[in-house]
């Protein structure tokens, strides 16, 4: 199937690292403040912020940074071991990620429609790996995925 824009990756339409970054600035905001996913984040960090941002970067067609500097899929799905995150927090989660795209990014139904179904699918397997001990070998989950408007790549 064709993309539906060939021309632009999610990263350009979505306005790069900087659109990246306020979203990751409003989502966090709001995650820090909610009582149900607070306690998930308890050793956040201001740097996690940018980390997040160059991940998505990566995912949605962007820069390679996450895999080049900070440890590619394998790092990001060990931040998640032992988090034990529970469906009602990854429902909150994807609610307040929501407001977030609402508030960040582009007026474009369908842009947004893709970075949700992203995030959706991401922080399905973000509840799976957390629900194993810190420390669990995870294997090779192989190279970053790839998001674009037709979904993973």
């Amino acid at each position: 199937m064709n993309d539906p824009r060939p021309d632009t990756t999610l990263y350009e339409a979505v306005g790069g690292i900087d659109a990246l970054r306020r979203l990751s600035h409003t989502f966090y905001r709001g995650v820090l403040a909610d009582p149900l996913l607070a306690p998930v984040f308890a050793g956040f960090t201001p740097t996690h912020i940018e980390r997040v941002a160059v991940w998505l970067a990566e995912v949605f067609g962007g820069p390679t940074g996450y895999t080049d500097e900070l440890g590619g899929h394998q790092a990001l799905l060990r931040v998640h071991l032992g988090l034990a995150i529970t469906e009602e927090q990854r429902l909150r989660w994807m609610e307040l990620m929501a407001e977030a795209v609402r508030a960040e990014l582009p007026e474009d139904e369908l842009l947004r429609r893709r970075v949700l179904e992203y995030f959706d699918w991401g922080t399905r397997i973000a509840e799976d790996v957390s629900a194993s001990p810190a420390g669990t070998d995870l294997g090779e989950p192989g190279p970053t995925p790839r998001w674009g408007w037709e979904g993973l790549k």
